[in-house]
């Protein structure tokens, strides 16, 4: 148990310096006939892996949707990854990834499970900079900056499982002036993501809320624009609140993390009252527990606009 409890301690610790851990795993190649390209998923998000298990079908479902099983009395839904990306599994499918991604849990089905690596994010590029294709969010290097470093594709589980199962998104009651009151005039939130589709959504929200805000696409890229807006602020005699009222960040992005962007902030005197809220479909009470550890103000899972409504209105009243 000491053991295990140390392995649980050493990987919630990574987050420290700007590392995580990626499980590496195959769906096949377009045309079946070889093993095909690396594919990576956050080891904080995997529950389990398990062997293939009998999957029910219900009526009417669809591709890449393939059915249900019944892992130890939770009945979870199963998504086909290859049928997802394009790719064609020389061996079948072999393996389901179980997962939690904002507090629902859905299995994937791969051909093969590699092996876990430990890696900077300053390893991982964002696919938007890079050749990466539409279901894919970012690409890790696995060997550093080294020249010809095996690549893996990470790919964006947020639009996959939009894509799969959407979900209906709305906004029960007006939260809008009273978000409106809260934020000083002139002044934003600024969000960082490097999902597409979040993207899409948190833009979405916090326009039909009314909030004025800037969205950016890592980490980096947060603090980079934080940094600017505070040079702004000074060369105008104003505060950094004066334009910025929040941050609102993903945890796992390219080059800079959430957690890393998030001690940034704190630990710099010129930011530390700017309110940090963390969005994020890393969920679980454990990892809840541990974004609150490194100094957030909130936490919301994706996506629930009530929700993200009441913890913004929260988080600026405190």
């Amino acid at each position: 148990m000491d053991a295990f409890q140390k392995e649980i301690d050493e990987r919630t610790n990574l987050t420290s310096s700007n590392k995580f851990e990626l499980l590496l795993f195959r769906l096949g190649s377009p045309a079946g006939d070889s093993p095909g390209e690396l594919f990576g998923i956050n080891v904080f998000k995997i529950r389990e892996i398990v062997p293939m298990v009998p999957i029910t079908t219900a009526a009417g479902t669809k591709s890449p949707m393939l059915g249900m099983v019944n892992i130890r009395g939770q009945v979870i839904s199963v998504i086909d990854l290859p049928a997802v990306t394009g790719c064609t599994p020389k061996t079948g499918l072999n393996i389901l990834l179980i997962t939690e991604y904002a507090r629902n849990t859905q299995a994937f089905a791969v051909e093969s499970v590699e092996e876990i690596v430990r890696l900077d994010w300053s390893q991982v590029l964002s696919a938007e900079s890079s050749a990466g294709g539409d279901m894919v969010t970012s690409i890790a290097r696995l060997d550093a900056d080294v020249d010809g470093s095996r690549l893996v594709q990470v790919l964006d589980v947020e639009q996959i499982l939009d894509m799969t199962s959407p979900v209906k998104r709305s906004l029960d009651r007006d939260h809008s002036n009273e978000l409106k009151d809260l934020i000083k005039p002139g002044s934003i939130v600024l969000a960082a993501d490097d999902s597409k589709v979040a993207r899409a959504m948190i833009e979405s929200g916090l326009s039909t809320l009314g909030v004025p805000y800037v969205m950016t696409k890592s980490g980096k890229e947060a603090w980079e624009k934080l940094q600017s807006l505070a040079t702004e602020a000074q060369r105008e005699g104003k505060q950094i609140g004066d334009k910025v009222a929040l941050m609102l960040t993903d945890l796992e992005m390219p080059e800079m993390d959430g957690f890393t962007l998030t001690r940034n902030i704190k630990s710099d005197q010129r930011y530390k009252t700017i309110p940090v809220v963390i969005h994020s479909s890393l969920s679980g009470s454990a990892n809840e527990d541990h974004v609150r550890s490194v100094g957030a103000n909130g936490y919301v899972a994706k996506f629930a606009i009530e929700e993200l409504a009441a913890t913004l209105k929260k988080t600026l009243l405190h």
